[in-house]
């Protein structure tokens, strides 16, 4: 056992001693002459007079209930071992406690453990790990990781499914200034391509007119390498989208194959593997809360909030991949819940 689990429990000074300590003080004297002259610590002497002050007695008062069989410092020296080594058993631990000085039950043992907030639990078990599974697993996290997960979406400027409160009288529902006015067709919409990774959102591009290839490649071209360089990615990721015909037309393949990215194998009709599918309900409901009056607005809106999407999200997302894949086998090919 170490040196440092040699410690002894410390000792209340004889009530002699503390009156005497007390009338040096009344007397007139200092704290620090009084521990030189009594030989007693300046922080015990402080101590000592604080409570004279305070109960008006040197006397041991009575507890609140049976004193500890550890003292603070013992409690703080197997919480150490057991930090250290997890696996200690309690009978070690006594006999750590023993050492100390501080014989005590097992039980008192236990109870200071939960005090410092740790809990005797069966451990879990875990397949053995060598080095080279753990290596493979990492690569296995990092690849999924490294996919820049793609996808375009359309936002309605008139949201057919936000809601705004009002505050009302019952029976006042139809009243003017308590309606939301709607059009039709939603009050036009923007489309919008985006990406993001485990490490954030990229860049949002809204989409002019009607999108084919000739444009799905110059978004891809203006804005999926800085993407990738912006969330830290490099050259090496994977990027993600889906089996649309602008995205498996040849100028587009062509594109991806000039530059070196690597596209990840997508099934066709497959929206709830893609978690970027999650992250455009949260900014359509984002955006509708802020109640953007036109287009434009509507589109900087968007963009201001994709950008606010907190890092833990993109990572939540990206993180729930491998459960979508295990529910696509459970569900032996058919839709899942996501």
């Amino acid at each position: 056992m170490s040196k440092q689990m040699g410690i002894m429990r410390s000792k209340e000074l004889p009530e002699e001693l503390r009156d005497r300590l007390v009338a040096r003080h009344r007397s007139g004297q200092g704290y620090k002459k009084i521990s030189a002259a009594l030989k007693v610590p300046k922080s015990t002497v402080a101590s000592i007079i604080l409570k004279w002050k305070a109960f008006g007695t040197t006397r041991t008062l009575p507890r609140a209930g049976r004193p500890a069989k550890l003292s603070y410092r013992g409690r703080k020296a197997l919480v150490r071992e057991v930090k250290k080594n997890p696996k200690i058993t309690l009978a070690e631990l006594q006999r750590c406690s023993q050492e100390m000085g501080e014989s005590c039950r097992k039980s008192s043992i236990t109870a200071a453990l939960h005090q410092s907030g740790l809990y005797g639990r069966v451990a879990c078990r875990k397949p053995l790990l060598s080095a080279r599974h753990m290596t493979a697993r990492m690569e296995f996290a990092k690849r999924h990781l490294k996919i820049l997960w793609s996808d375009e979406t359309k936002i309605e400027l008139f949201g057919l499914n936000s809601k705004r409160y009002v505050w009302r009288q019952p029976g006042t529902a139809h009243h003017l200034s308590n309606t939301v006015p709607t059009v039709k067709h939603g009050g036009g919409s923007i489309m919008l391509c985006g990406c993001f990774s485990a490490a954030g959102t990229g860049r949002l591009v809204a989409i002019e007119g009607k999108m084919n290839a000739a444009k799905y490649r110059d978004i891809l071209d203006k804005n999926l390498l800085q993407s990738a360089k912006d969330l830290g990615l490099g050259r090496r990721f994977t990027f993600q989208q889906d089996n649309d015909p602008k995205h498996t037309a040849k100028i587009t393949k062509e594109w991806l194959h000039n530059n070196s990215v690597t596209v990840l194998e997508w099934p066709s009709q497959s929206p709830d593997l893609n978690p970027i599918e999650h992250l455009w309900r949260d900014l359509k409901m984002a955006v509708h809360q802020r109640f953007p009056s036109n287009l434009t607005e509507l589109e900087r809106i968007c963009k201001e909030e994709w950008q606010r999407i907190p890092k833990s999200r993109c990572e939540k997302l990206v993180a729930s991949f491998p459960r979508r894949l295990m529910a696509v086998l459970a569900q032996k090919g058919a839709s899942t819940k996501y």
